[in-house]
Order: C-alpha cells, then sequence, then structure tokens
C-alpha cells in the first residue's frame, strides 16, 4: 500500500527485481555471456563495412542538426589549436620581420595548424561515440 501511494505523489520506489536494478558490473557480465553465446551459435549480427558506415552517416547527421552542440565541438577545436586566426596571423608577422625567407614563417605556422586538426579530430571522435551511445 505504502509503495502504491509513493508512486502516486511522484516519487518512485527501488525495486530489486530486474536487470535494470542490478549493479552495473552485473549487467555487463550477463549482456557480455550474452554476446559470445551469440557468436558460438551463429546468430550474432556482425556488421558489413556497407554497415557501419551507414550507421556512422546517420549518427553524424544526428549530432550535426544541434547547432550548439556543433558549436561547442568547433570551439573545442579553437582552443586546441592555441588560440584564434589574428593570434596566428600576429605570429607570422613576427616571423617575417625577423627574417625575409618564406619556409621559417610556414614552418612556424605548422605545429599549430597540426594540432588544431588532432584536436577537432578528437572532439568529433568522441562526440560521434557519445551520439551513437544516445
Amino acid at each position: 500500500m505504502a509503495n502504491q501511494n509513493q508512486q502516486t505523489q511522484g516519487t518512485t520506489s527501488t525495486s530489486n527485481r530486474g536487470f535494470a536494478s542490478m549493479d552495473k558490473e552485473l549487467q555487463r557480465r550477463i549482456a557480455s555471456q550474452g554476446g559470445r553465446a551469440a557468436h558460438q551459435q551463429g546468430t550474432a549480427h556482425e556488421f558489413t563495412s556497407e554497415e557501419a558506415r551507414l550507421a556512422g552517416k546517420k549518427g553524424g547527421e544526428a549530432v550535426s542538426q544541434n547547432r550548439e552542440h556543433m558549436a561547442a565541438i568547433g570551439r573545442k577545436g579553437g582552443a586546441a589549436s592555441g588560440g584564434s586566426q589574428a593570434k596566428n596571423s600576429k605570429n607570422q608577422s613576427k616571423s617575417q620581420m625577423q627574417t625575409n625567407d618564406a619556409a621559417p614563417v610556414q614552418e612556424a605556422t605548422r605545429p599549430a595548424n597540426e594540432e588544431s586538426v588532432e584536436g577537432f579530430q578528437e572532439a568529433i571522435s568522441k562526440e560521434a561515440k557519445r551520439a551513437q551511445n544516445i
């Protein structure tokens, strides 16, 4: 009776029954055993490269619909590059003043660009993984 009263008042009671009430580690072990059994029986589904490509495309489309989320990814990429374009252009100007040789200017800007790409790729892969878990 108390359980019914709690549910009608907007609070929920916890139950000690069912898969969802189990410890997360126990859930993982049980699910892992099920996966192994399915593979042994030959009933497990294994993604082809085409299915995986389509799943990734679907996840990417879902993520890209959220403009705030995409802006956050862009900010992470910008932060990973060490700042803004203005900061990079100041560094280029200083390098050009110090020497007239064009090669050192390109060399001076390369690490920032590589870091930017790596940071952006890392942020994208994290967000894609997060989106697939939703």
